[in-house]
């Protein structure tokens, strides 16, 4: 059964944010990844960036970001992969998981076992970030009964 296109979103940005060994060490803990081929890449390029004035204005041309992308075959599943950078091999490696990740038969242990953990260092990677944030945070209220 193929996996739903938001739960694909969610094991692709988690495989997009992390680093290639945080990967590499999730999967020395799992089994094998099956055997793939190449369909496309890894390649090297460009995407151009855009933003908005506002939110919600119109859109402008912010910058170029390079990134990597590949595609791979594997037990009959394509796999897909795009990540920020230059980093063919992670993006081979991310390509291999997303197609590994589609198969039943692979689905739950590389879960377990890679998606997960990488989920949880990024949710306190990001508690982290707020944190330091939050203790930076000046509560203007105050300030403002204080002249009274």
């Amino acid at each position: 059964m193929p996996a739903d296109q938001t739960e694909r979103q969610r094991w692709m940005s988690v495989l997009a944010r992390a680093e290639r060994a945080a990967i590499e060490a999730c999967l020395a803990e799992a089994a094998p990844l099956p055997p793939h081929t190449r369909l496309r890449g890894p390649e090297v390029g460009l995407v151009m960036l855009r933003g908005r004035a506002g939110g919600g204005g119109a859109a402008f041309n912010l910058g170029e970001m390079t990134v990597t992308r590949c595609t791979v075959r594997a037990e009959g599943v394509v796999g897909h992969a795009t990540i920020a950078g230059r980093d063919t091999a992670k993006a081979e490696l991310a390509a291999r998981l997303d197609a590994a990740l589609q198969t039943p038969t692979h689905a739950e242990a590389l879960h377990r076992a890679v998606i997960a953990p990488l989920a949880a260092r990024e949710a306190e990677r990001r508690a982290a970030l707020a944190a330091r944030a939050a203790a930076t945070r000046v509560d203007f209220f105050t300030l403002a009964t204080m002249r009274s």
